[in-house]
């Protein structure tokens, strides 16, 4: 699975449909009445797409709905996937007014994710094995650069850029010594309702090529501070508790333990995303991520008034003010 050639598609209706934050570019292939997805990463990017060929075999395995693989040309940077349409969760959490019972379904679903026996080598496309990598706190590092690297240039000189930068490093150093949880769950890492598809009754998930192994709070933090879809804060507090219930049975010690871990693990996440929503506009020209940096922001100080973060909260109040907050003004 996954050798064959890409279908002949001089032969098959070709209509380009929206794709995410990545360098992907994403096509709906109908040939015979039936419909395909073809994705073209670059050349030089082709082990994207056979991480995502191989975390996806490894999910439909575990009896999670992935797309599947039809062929593959990695040479090329092409691959042939199935389908799943255009009806993303978020597209029906909009028109519903009960959301938490959509919530309560992804809910479980990530739970079920969690629950499956994670594999640091797992079976690849072209007879090659793929090595699922483990996060550690060399990976939140890397994310969170990307917060100093393309948000900060944007508001700040570089003498300030520089001194803000070595304040908030030296701030996480602290806090990544208080995550508490072991690093053994499947991690989606962008585990949202945008990448999540109603398929009939069923959820399916995509973009599931960074999968790592590691802290279970992390895709919770990703679907309670979901920056895409704004939710009231009784609604997240319903989603967080709904997973503690469901997860823990109870379990009083480990419930705090992972309270902290969240908090930690969310606050790291929402500044990461609003380096990843600056670098998108200036590097890749998609100005359209733009417009979540206020949303961004404002959940970020909602996770920022608990006591673990006032140094933090003094560095970004000092550093920078709500008129950069609320709307992206380049200095």
């Amino acid at each position: 699975m996954g050798n064959g050639k890409i279908i002949n598609l001089m032969k098959s209706k070709i209509q380009p449909i929206a794709g995410d934050a990545s360098f992907r570019r994403f096509y709906r292939v109908i040939s015979n009445k039936k419909s395909k997805i073809l994705v073209i990463a670059k050349k030089h990017k082709y082990k994207n797409l056979i991480a995502y060929a191989a975390v996806n075999q490894f999910l439909i395995k575990n009896k999670i709905l992935a797309p599947k693989l039809f062929s593959s040309n990695y040479s090329k940077g092409k691959i042939i996937i199935e389908d799943f349409g255009d009806l993303s969760l978020y597209k029906v959490l909009l028109k519903k007014k009960n959301k938490f019972k959509t919530y309560k379904k992804i809910v479980e679903l990530l739970i079920k994710i969690q629950k499956i026996k994670p594999k640091k080598k797992i079976e690849g496309a072209i007879n090659k094995s793929y090595l699922i990598d483990e996060y550690s706190v060399k990976y939140l590092n890397k994310e969170l650069n990307l917060f100093f690297a393309w948000y900060l240039p944007l508001i700040l000189n570089k003498k300030k850029a520089l001194n803000v930068k070595i304040k908030i490093k030296k701030i996480f150093k602290i806090l990544y010594q208080r995550i508490n949880f072991p690093n053994k769950y499947l991690v989606h890492r962008d585990y949202h309702v945008q990448n999540l598809m109603q398929v009939g009754n069923k959820i399916g998930i995509i973009d599931n090529q960074d999968l790592l192994i590691g802290n279970p709070a992390y895709d919770l933090a990703s679907l309670v501070d979901d920056v895409r879809i704004k939710t009231s804060k009784n609604l997240k507090e319903k989603i967080y508790n709904y997973y503690i219930k469901v997860f823990f049975s109870g379990d009083k010690e480990k419930v705090k333990k992972f309270l902290q871990d969240f908090n930690i693990l969310s606050v790291q996440r929402l500044l990461k995303v609003i380096g990843i929503f600056s670098r998108l506009s200036l590097r890749d020209k998609k100005n359209i991520y733009l417009k979540l940096i206020p949303y961004t922001w404002r959940l970020l100080e909602m996770r920022v008034k608990s006591k673990l973060f006032l140094d933090l909260k003094k560095v970004l109040d000092k550093n920078i003010p709500k008129k950069f907050r609320m709307k992206v003004i380049y200095r």
